[in-house]
């Protein structure tokens, strides 16, 4: 299976400064929280199939170019397939067993979907560990999307599918901004490995465009590093997520 993430013409990022995954609560209830909790209920119709593993083949890769509803419906499909493939690879090859993260569910309210009884506000993407599921702003996402890229896309769905991981590894840290950081480095593993397995293939230009994108959801300058919900600056963030890209799970402190 061979999936294109493609080139998108520029446009200023300085909207997408507040909430891009750097909002308080990536992840909602902490990866320590118990499990069984099921979201609110969600609209039936959206850009990611609640349930099952997706299976896109080369049939499925668009041109590049356009910023439609329907091409980002796809790269969202795209993403979560080739995560669950990359995840299942490495515990397979660690002897564990591996479970998908159960859900990807949009939304477009705030209140919407809730994690453990905690609504989820507008203008974010989280996971969820009460339900193990990843929701997020379907308004937001696809216009993240057009100013952004596509490219983007994929790093958006594999934080959170990180943070997924993180919750199965059982890791847990004193500080939110650890946790976010090895989430973006686990998110350039997952990129960086498939590029190299050919699962996923970027044109000219999408490195930059993932740098991009990381240097416009940093922390303010004046955020203590120890607050709850920090992720880290724009330099902290595209240095976790390139060392990733770059050296695989070994640089992000999973052992």
């Amino acid at each position: 299976m061979t999936t294109r993430v493609g080139r998108r013409p520029r446009s200023s990022l300085a909207g997408l400064v507040v909430a891009l995954v750097a909002a308080a609560g990536c992840v909602v209830g902490g990866v320590s929280e118990p499990e069984g909790q099921e979201p609110a209920p969600q609209r039936p119709d959206g850009p990611a199939s609640p349930d099952g593993p997706a299976s896109p083949g080369a049939a499925q890769t668009r041109a590049d170019g356009t910023t439609s509803v329907e091409e980002f419906q796809q790269d969202v499909t795209d993403a979560k397939a080739i995560a669950e493939r990359y995840w299942a690879a490495q515990f397979r090859a660690s002897g564990e067993r591996f479970r998908p993260i159960r859900r990807v569910i949009p939304y477009q309210r705030a209140g919407e979907v809730a994690c453990g009884g905690q609504p989820l506000p507008r203008n974010n993407a989280v996971y969820c560990s009460a339900g193990d599921f990843i929701a997020y702003d379907v308004n937001w996402s696809v216009g993240a999307f057009r100013q952004v890229g596509d490219a983007f896309v994929f790093y958006l769905l594999g934080h959170e599918y990180a943070h997924g991981i993180q919750a199965r590894l059982g890791i847990r840290y004193s500080y939110t901004i650890q946790q976010e950081l090895q989430a973006d480095c686990m998110a350039g593993a997952y990129l960086g490995d498939s590029v190299r397995s050919k699962a996923l293939r970027l044109d000219d230009g999408d490195l930059d465009e993932f740098r991009e994108g990381l240097l416009a959801v940093g922390d303010d300058p004046d955020q203590p590093w120890f607050a709850e919900g920090s992720h880290g600056t724009a330099e902290q963030r595209t240095e976790s997520f390139f060392r990733g890209y770059e050296r695989s799970l070994e640089a992000c402190g999973l052992t």
